[in-house]
């Protein structure tokens, strides 16, 4: 590997298919902010582009459509927030046109996906950067400290009270309630599952002994919910309750624990999720241009959020039609542009994009053409 710098589904896809039948040729940005909406120069572009995947992405999609639409009268996109796999398979069943997805295609996708994409098969752009929060519901605690292995533990049912011996040693001074721990994990395949799930096997191998994956072990036991919204509602709603999600959809709601790092205890933070991309390493065997990376989960720079997802937005290297490459070029290269990396920051408090990375992003849009 090399080291990179810097169901109603079908529904949707008749949609937008009729929209793309228009001719190729505004509204306020969602944060209120309008110095984030794109530029009216250059080219103008109109249809409907048709998206599912990653609730995490919920926010700075809603920013991302509205910025687009403001710049190009006639052109919209339709998102469906149904959680990565459900992206995933949608652009390999061919009922959307891009997917939103906090875990690349795995090899057997993008195997896959040369069925309906071309010979190159999909490529995976990084988008979206924002840490993962493990976030719990404890009445007069809104601060904790935890290892990786504690929070195996927490999460395999290992530790059942909050007054735990394993979490008091690494909060002194914390009045710990004898309170029931219930961990929240998500019902859908999750992008975000793969990235917490990697990060435990990763970093607290002894414990966490299953594999990575998007779908949450069956033999756990806990409470589930669909979505970043659910599984933030529910713990909401149960004191007690733990879960693991986006940074910005429990900012404010809910406590948050800072992870160790080397020595040091780090909460979530976007410059700390900046840095453990911009480290990440590139996958191998794939297509030209592609994008996808692994974070070092291992990192012992305190400077780095381990716990991140680069969520990324899954396309075609080919399309049927030079409509639909115009429209999804034209919505991609405002998502990756500062722009558009400010919008998404503004709504859903990310990452923005090294510049290294928006330049590679730009190069692999480019590349995607009519099919021959």
């Amino acid at each position: 590997m090399k080291a990179l710098r810097f169901g109603r589904h079908a529904a949707l896809a008749v949609v937008a298919a009729g929209a793309l039948a228009l001719t190729a040729c505004g509204s306020d940005n969602a944060t209120g902010n309008n110095s984030a909406a794109p530029s009216n120069n250059g080219p103008k572009v109109t249809g409907t582009l048709t998206g599912v995947g990653a609730s995490s992405q919920g926010a700075a999609m809603d920013a991302w459509k509205t910025g687009f639409a403001s710049a190009n009268s006639g052109a919209s996109v339709q998102y469906s927030p149904d959680g990565s796999g459900a992206g995933r398979k949608a652009l390999l069943d061919g009922s959307a046109q891009f997917a939103g997805s906090d875990a690349y295609l795995k090899d057997e996708e993008y195997a896959s996906s040369k069925e309906k994409c071309g010979p190159n098969g999909a490529i995976n752009i990084p988008v979206y950067i924002s840490p993962i929060a493990v976030a719990f519901n404890l009445p007069d605690v809104k601060e904790l400290k935890l290892d990786a292995d504690t929070t195996a533990k927490i999460f395999r049912g290992q530790v059942s009270k909050w007054n735990d011996a394993a979490i008091a040693k690494l909060n002194p001074g914390v009045t710990l309630p004898d309170l029931k721990v219930t961990p929240v994990n998500r019902s859908d395949d999750s992008g975000t599952t793969k990235n917490f799930t990697d990060y435990l096997s990763a970093v607290a191998p002894s414990v966490w002994t299953d594999k990575a994956d998007g779908v949450w072990p069956s033999s756990l036991k806990g409470e589930n919910a669909k979505g970043t919204s659910g599984v933030v509602k529910t713990v909401t709603d149960t004191p007690g309750a733990v879960t693991y999600a986006d940074d910005s959809a429990v900012s404010g709601k809910l406590g948050v624990a800072s992870i160790k790092v080397g020595e040091s205890f780090v909460k979530p933070n976007a410059e700390g999720a900046a840095k453990a991309v911009e480290t990440g390493k590139s996958v191998e065997g794939r297509a030209q241009g592609d994008l996808s990376l692994k974070i070092d989960r291992k990192t012992t720079d305190s400077a780095a959020y381990p716990l991140t997802l680069a969520s990324f937005h899954i396309l075609c290297t080919t399309y049927k039609d030079q409509a639909t490459v115009d429209l999804i070029k034209a919505f991609e290269n405002y998502v990756v542009s500062d722009a558009g990396q400010q919008a998404a920051a503004d709504a859903a408090k990310s990452a923005p994009l090294s510049k290294s990375l928006q330049e590679k992003a730009k190069a692999a849009i480019e590349q995607i053409k009519v099919k021959g």
